[in-house]
């Protein structure tokens, strides 16, 4: 295996990590907030950031410069920086149990 797909294995694995443990609180909502994904897509896409975080992630302090702020009890060093988009769009879905605040949801 080479360095490279080594590296691209271990970062997916992470990501699916995080992902899971993103995704385990929504999955006890009754319904997942798509309507705050949706207005993230929204904000990314207007700060012409969308492509550039589908393909490396958002910085943590990207989006803390928008105006998201962790919520109270997220280990922020914890996460991986950048985030990965799928786990920004899952965490917008998980509503009152997401890592962040988001003030456009």
């Amino acid at each position: 295996m080479t360095r490279t797909s080594r590296t691209a294995s271990g970062l997916a694995a992470l990501s699916l990590g995080v992902a899971t443990v993103v995704l385990a609180p929504a999955a006890a909502q009754a319904k997942p907030d798509t309507d705050c994904m949706r207005a993230g897509l929204s904000t990314l896409k207007s700060a012409g950031l969308l492509s550039s975080v589908a393909k490396g992630g958002l910085p943590i302090a990207t989006a803390v410069s928008v105006g998201v702020t962790p919520r109270a009890g997220t280990d922020v060093a914890s996460l991986p920086d950048p985030l990965p988009l799928s786990v920004v769009l899952a965490d917008h879905r998980a509503g009152d149990d997401s890592l962040f605040v988001y003030p456009w949801c």
